[in-house]
């Protein structure tokens, strides 16, 4: 992060970090109570070092960083993660059918694990299939990487298709007040706005996903699969930039699980605060979990003429890109 990135970033929170000196001892200065929380999640440091590196007491670390996470959350995720306005989808539409040739995009969505200790209470429900206890995060990215909906908290143990359909965003998407309805016609179909998932997602009128591949799959379906995944890298390369940032998401995180959620809250504000002011990366691969298995989720299962209307959409997307 760059100096002037980081000098705005402390005085959009100086108003909620500000504290008054006493005849004790002198309050520590908000740009250095920033620059504790951002080297605690950059760099996932134990506190008795940070303590060292900074100058302050291993407890006023640890109260500094659950102050400014808590000021981030109040403060900067109702203007840096919130739904696009209809200029907004525009842009965001026009963007995927730029770069991908994909058209009728409003985002990708996807979820990935984020460690945690084991917590004192159910601590079976946080055991994920890889072994290790987790909370997952879902996200939707445009096409720029950012994040416009997150949802953080959920045990490990579920599925990620069981976790989206527990989330408010598939609430408003039922409701059919996610998205702009704007139609384009391919091949005699009205294709509305949609989102892109993976295999684990729900087939939906305003979310898309790949064929089963396997025996049946026609190479017109395979083609449609590789767009959509093109199309998908988009959410999983802002997970890796986001665990690249800050690396205490891709260590075990020791805090409260009470308090881990509003930890990676801020830390999907702080990557779309970056994004914004175009901060450097170094494209690595962070060890991004990556979600491998088929299915439906509980509750997601849509028989009769809806189903049949989710894939006469897909099926008109894949006619359409087999010619072009």
């Amino acid at each position: 992060m760059r100096r002037g990135s980081f000098n705005l970033l402390c005085v959009t929170l100086r108003p909620w970090l500000t504290r008054q000196n006493t005849k004790y001892r002198q309050a520590v200065p908000v740009d250095i109570r920033v620059a504790i929380c951002i080297w605690r999640l950059a760099t996932n440091l134990e506190y008795r070092s940070i303590s060292h590196l900074f100058g302050v007491g291993i407890s006023t670390c640890c109260s500094i960083t659950q102050e400014v996470v808590t000021a981030i959350n109040a403060v900067m995720k109702p203007q840096c993660i919130k739904h696009p306005s209809a200029a907004e989808f525009r842009l965001i539409v026009q963007g995927f059918r730029d770069r991908w040739r994909f058209p009728q995009v409003a985002g990708a969505i996807d979820g990935t694990h984020i460690k945690i200790r084991a917590p004192p209470d159910n601590s079976s429900c946080y055991y994920n299939r890889k072994g290790d206890y987790s909370i997952i995060l879902q996200g939707v990215v445009d096409h720029r990487m950012r994040f416009w909906d997150i949802n953080v908290g959920r045990p490990g143990k579920i599925h990620d298709a069981r976790v989206f359909s527990l989330s408010s965003l598939y609430e408003l998407g039922s409701a059919g007040t996610l998205l702009p309805h704007w139609t384009e016609t391919f091949e005699g179909v009205d294709v509305p706005l949609c989102l892109l998932g993976d295999s684990a997602s729900p087939l939906l009128t305003w979310l898309m996903k790949p064929y089963p591949e396997g025996g049946g799959v026609t190479p017109q379906q395979l083609n449609f699969n590789h767009r959509l995944s093109q199309a998908c890298m988009t959410v999983e390369r802002a997970f890796g930039r986001l665990k690249g940032h800050w690396r205490c998401l891709i260590k075990e995180c020791d805090a409260h699980i009470t308090f881990v959620s509003r930890i990676v809250s801020a830390c999907c504000v702080l990557h779309n605060y970056c994004e914004v002011h175009n901060e450097d990366y170094l494209e690595r691969d962070y060890g991004r979990v990556t979600e491998e298995e088929e299915g439906e989720g509980v509750g997601l299962h849509e028989q009769g003429y809806a189903q049949q209307q989710h894939n006469y959409i897909r099926n008109a997307l894949c006619s359409y890109f087999s010619t072009m």
